[in-house]
């Protein structure tokens, strides 16, 4: 019973915007998991409605430029905007912070090594480095994921490190070190604890930032390629109907808004959490 209150407690102590954000956020996680099985229409359909429809009973959501059902359209292409979004921006902020308390724990060369590294990267423009890396090595689903790992996991690297190079000097991390425990000890046991929260809030700027880089590149043709689609993708088939209102163009532009405004709500919540419960604490 006390597992179960934890989630409602955790809810409870949002602002009404946080809980509105969670809310949106967990609604498209829900369709990315489950969309498949509530699309009204398979995504072999090729459609027999009219060409970039309005809102109909048989078509809630209108229809595209083929004529096909949007509703189902949209939710099939969830699992793509937010599963490679979701897979990249973990995979970013994992390599980010293990190489951040590597560079904090290993020594002072590593640390130099891996500093300007990042450095170099993060002096590159994101979209215009992702843009090299996809024209070189193209657009296939693992691509589109390595391609955004790589655009931002120096930014994850630079927030972790700077949280792992003011821990390390805390007087329980030279206890642990006196004792004669491991490097990688006292980087997972005695740092990485209390990064957690600040990387967590991280990771979640991570994940907007990568939906709207991912949806990007496929508006530009160079995303996620037919028979496959994620919203980006259905906002560049459909832009013909922008000039008619068309819900087809306007429909996964809204999800693309909903999602990263969602999440940004839910996000700006957690970091007002943070001073809340250390004050609370310190009480």
């Amino acid at each position: 019973m006390r597992i179960l209150l934890l989630p409602w407690r955790f809810f409870s102590a949002l602002s009404i915007s946080g809980r509105l954000g969670l809310t949106i956020s967990l609604f498209w996680l829900l369709m990315a998991l489950f969309g498949n099985a509530l699309a009204p229409h398979s995504v072999e359909d090729i459609g027999g409605g009219p060409i970039l429809g309005g809102f109909t009973h048989e078509n809630l959501l209108g229809t595209d430029y083929l004529g096909r059902d949007m509703l189902s359209r949209v939710l099939y292409g969830a699992r793509f905007s937010i599963g490679l979004a979701l897979s990249a921006a973990l995979l970013a902020s994992l390599v980010g912070t293990l190489l951040a308390l590597l560079a904090a724990v290993a020594g002072r060369w590593i640390e130099e090594l891996l500093g300007r590294v990042n450095d170099a990267l993060l002096v590159l423009p994101g979209k215009v480095l992702s843009l090299m890396i996809v024209a070189v090595f193209g657009s296939s689903l693992p691509m589109l994921i390595l391609t955004a790992t790589f655009t931002y996991w120096p930014g994850a690297f630079r927030i972790a490190f700077a949280m792992a190079s003011s821990l390390r000097n805390m007087d329980y991390v030279r206890a642990s070190r006196l004792r004669g425990e491991s490097r990688w000890y006292v980087a997972i046991h005695d740092i990485l604890p209390n990064m957690l929260h600040p990387m967590l809030t991280d990771f979640g700027l991570r994940f907007v930032y990568i939906v709207l880089l991912l949806s990007g590149l496929s508006f530009l043709g160079l995303g996620v390629q037919p028979p496959y689609a994620d919203w980006g993708t259905l906002v560049r088939e459909n832009l013909q109907g922008l000039f008619d209102g068309s819900p087809a163009v306007l429909m996964p532009a809204l999800a693309i808004a909903s999602l990263t405004i969602g999440a940004n709500l839910f996000i700006d919540s957690l970091q007002a959490m943070r001073p809340l419960t250390l004050a609370k604490e310190g009480a």
